[in-house]
């Protein structure tokens, strides 16, 4: 099993969300939630703040943009196989109705080959509290075999 799987089964869900973000600090402006981890699935939830949000009283882009990549980011790393490593190469995004509530990302690798090497598309949709899609990403990683 993957290590970062692993972690995740046995710190739980609150206790490792707070750890990857210590990791990566950035993470911690959307106050994430990683609530479900396993190969080719990863779902983080995040709270409507003030914080994160524009001039118009709604969830910025880039938080948006936040949740997604670590959705994707995370997902990733715990279906690569051991050894292996990725880097984002690039997002498109696509903003779709605004954000008013708090939000879920929702990365897939299913049907994606982690076996090879290259540029592998991740999708991330991101759903309000009604199970509206508010935002869309296509994650471009970058994956080195060892």
């Amino acid at each position: 099993m993957n290590p970062l799987l692993s972690m995740f089964q046995s710190a739980g869900p609150e206790a490792f969300s707070k750890m990857s973000c210590q990791t990566a600090p950035y993470f911690s402006t959307i106050n994430p939630l990683i609530s479900e981890l396993e190969t080719n699935h990863c779902v983080v939830q995040f709270p409507f703040a003030k914080e994160v949000t524009n001039h118009m009283g709604t969830v910025h882009a880039i938080a948006m943009c936040n949740a997604a990549e670590l959705a994707a980011g995370v997902m990733t790393t715990v279906s690569i196989p051991t050894g292996a490593r990725w880097i984002p190469k690039g997002m498109t995004v696509e903003y779709l109705a605004k954000a008013k509530t708090d939000l879920t990302a929702r990365a897939s690798g299913e049907g994606i080959d982690w076996s090879s090497e290259g540029d592998k598309i991740v999708p991330v949709d991101v759903t309000d509290t009604d199970g509206k899609t508010v935002f869309t990403a296509r994650i471009t990683m970058n994956i080195k075999l060892s």
